[in-house]
């Protein structure tokens, strides 16, 4: 299957590809219109992003493994529920942290 049109950024260089292999399908080449393609590359960026400072991909993968059974005991979602509620539940969440980790009796 052909496709109807070649959507790129304003990088000058792709203007030669799609006339030497698809000089049959339109290419546009426009700031905004490949949008949706740059939004499905997120997970990716996201996963670039916690990489950084890290001294190698092992590294990164063994703190982010630990990391993600911790990280959603303190993002309890607060645009779900009001200020006040949010302010107690993170009280009680952090006690249980400091519970845990022995903060509380090490103080």
């Amino acid at each position: 299957m052909v496709p109807r049109v070649v959507v790129t950024d304003k990088l000058r260089s792709y203007g030669a590809a799609p006339r030497e292999v698809m000089p049959s399908v339109e290419h546009r080449s426009h700031k905004g219109l490949n949008n949706r393609a740059e939004n499905s590359h997120q997970p990716a960026r996201q996963r670039e992003r916690a990489m950084k400072r890290f001294r190698s991909a092992g590294g990164a993968q063994r703190f982010l493994s630990a990391f993600s059974g911790i990280s959603p005991h303190f993002r309890p979602r607060p645009h779900l529920m009001a200020a006040h509620d949010y302010r107690a539940e993170m009280t009680v969440r952090f006690a249980i942290w400091e519970h845990i980790t022995g903060v509380a009796t090490a103080a």
